[in-house]
């Protein structure tokens, strides 16, 4: 017997009586896997959607962005991600839970801090999952009715992509990260294709675009909307630690997954949306992507794959946000795992399934809630794109940014605070570099908050994101009062911390 069966079952994450239970024993307090860096980097790639940002945030970055320069926003947002990253994964080994940002937020700046942390990040994924069902649903409605099937509503086809998902959601993890290593592949692979054509092709008419590296152009237009919309393109790729239970040694492999995660997605970026331009001609791409930001992407294989290229960007666009989807919901639910692990929310969600050894029960709880925020947006008859996926995308955007924000201080307050070993320049230099320019990515994206949502200023939706946000965080320290048995840490905790 070791001395972590010694311990009581509060100390060891498990609900009193988990162990008499139809949940199991160990299972019920512990997520199982043996995830390697590569499927990690697959689940958290996937949830970026690649397909779905080159067909997305990349017209509109080019449209309302700093045009032909738009490619050099991934550069600059990779760059400040790595070095954020930098002082993250340094940290990693003193965080060994896979509570993700706030468990990071609640060791740096204390468990009021981190329990706020946690509830705007459950907020953030959640709404994003649920706002994604907004786009996938009439995608695929469009896809059926396209090759002669039935019409019917978008969250007719939104419920069946839901049933999947929450299906996937109550099995092993390596089972979700089979199927969107496949449905990835897939969907990198097409654009890859484009990519090559375009190379072999010389660039598109006018020979390849050189705004990426034009000052000019890098700085025309609004460069503060272009950054807005690259860093929205790496959303997903911080959830990395969410995993921590379910891989193969958690101190390599979490490190290893963020910076190949971080790399894979901003080259992939940076390069189909600089070929994207050139194939288009850097004269016509901003025109082009102003006047039809939808369908640029499907138009421009067509022209250089031909119909069938365009058929199947159309069948893997659809993929692409199943895939996406799938994988904010394990995030979304592997945070209600360990929040009701740690006694925060119901100690039941904390249970893992005897068999499957998955976090079933907090997979349900955020299906049943994602159901009902779809539910809503039926019933208030909202646009599934322009009204209700861009609501709860701002939510996201926002709240995302917020959190990789106040990890990056809590990192730095951390080292300040207690000396841990390792250079100085990961300790301190890089984590305040990155700080800087979230910082200035957050000044972007709230000066911008407006026109994500479709008002002209700061109206009531753009407003109502930001005090749903600031009452998330401040929820924090109500529930440190109130619950003052609850680590944040399993094993260093964060006693002593206000």
């Amino acid at each position: 017997m070791s001395a972590q069966d010694t311990l009581p079952d509060s100390q060891r994450g498990v609900a009193p009586d988990a162990e008499n239970s139809h949940v199991g024993t160990a299972t019920g307090s512990r997520l199982r896997g043996n995830l390697g860096t590569a499927s990690v980097v697959f689940i958290v790639v996937a949830a970026a959607s690649p397909l779905g940002v080159i067909g997305g945030p990349v017209p509109l970055g080019i449209a309302l962005g700093n045009g032909t320069g738009f490619p050099f926003s991934y550069v600059v947002a990779t760059v400040v991600l790595l070095l954020f990253s930098i002082g993250f994964t340094q940290m990693t080994r003193f965080v060994p839970t896979a509570g993700a940002f706030y468990s990071y937020v609640g060791k740096g700046l204390g468990r009021g801090a981190g329990l706020g942390a946690a509830c705007a990040a459950l907020l953030s994924y959640l709404a994003l999952e649920a706002g994604v069902f907004g786009l996938f649903g009439p995608a695929l409605a469009e896809l059926v009715s396209s090759y002669g099937g039935p019409t019917l509503p978008w969250w007719v086809w939104a419920a069946a992509g839901f049933a999947v998902v929450a299906l996937l959601g109550h099995r092993n993890i390596q089972l979700s990260g089979k199927l969107l290593a496949i449905l990835l592949l897939a969907e990198v692979a097409i654009v890859l294709v484009l990519d090559a054509v375009v190379v072999f092709s010389g660039g598109g008419p006018e020979g390849f675009a050189t705004g990426i590296v034009s000052p000019s152009e890098i700085l025309s237009g609004a460069p503060g909307t272009g950054i807005l919309f690259a860093i929205l393109s790496f959303v997903g790729f911080e959830a990395t630690a969410v995993f921590r239970d379910e891989v193969r040694d958690p101190d390599r492999t979490i490190p290893r997954a963020t910076y190949l995660s971080l790399v894979a997605i901003g080259v992939f970026y940076t390069v189909s949306s600089w070929l994207l331009i050139s194939a288009n001609g850097e004269s016509r791409a901003v025109a082009e992507a102003t006047q039809n930001p939808g369908t640029i992407l499907s138009a421009t294989t067509q022209t250089y794959l031909g119909a069938a290229g365009g058929h199947v960007v159309q069948l893997l666009f659809v993929t692409s946000l199943f895939a996406c989807v799938l994988a904010f919901h394990n995030i979304a639910s592997r945070y209600l795992f360990q929040l009701g692990r740690r006694g925060v929310l119901g100690q039941r969600l904390g249970l893992a399934h005897p068999r499957f050894e998955a976090p079933s029960n907090a997979s349900a709880a955020a299906a049943v809630i994602v159901a009902v925020l779809v539910a809503a947006a039926v019933l208030l008859r909202l646009d599934p794109i322009s009204q209700f996926y861009t609501w709860l995308g701002g939510i996201a955007s926002v709240g995302v940014v917020l959190l990789l924000t106040a990890t990056s201080v809590a990192v730095l307050v951390f080292f300040a605070r207690e000396e841990h070993g390792g250079s100085r320049f990961r300790r301190r230099t890089a984590p305040a570099l990155g700080l800087a320019g979230l910082l200035l990515f957050l000044a972007a994206i709230l000066v911008n908050l407006p026109t994500l949502v479709g008002e002209d200023g700061y109206g009531p939706f753009s407003i109502g994101i930001l005090v749903l946000l600031g009452a998330a965080f401040a929820v924090g320290p109500v529930l440190a009062r109130r619950l003052p048995h609850v680590s944040l840490d399993e094993e260093l905790g964060c006693q002593g911390l206000p």
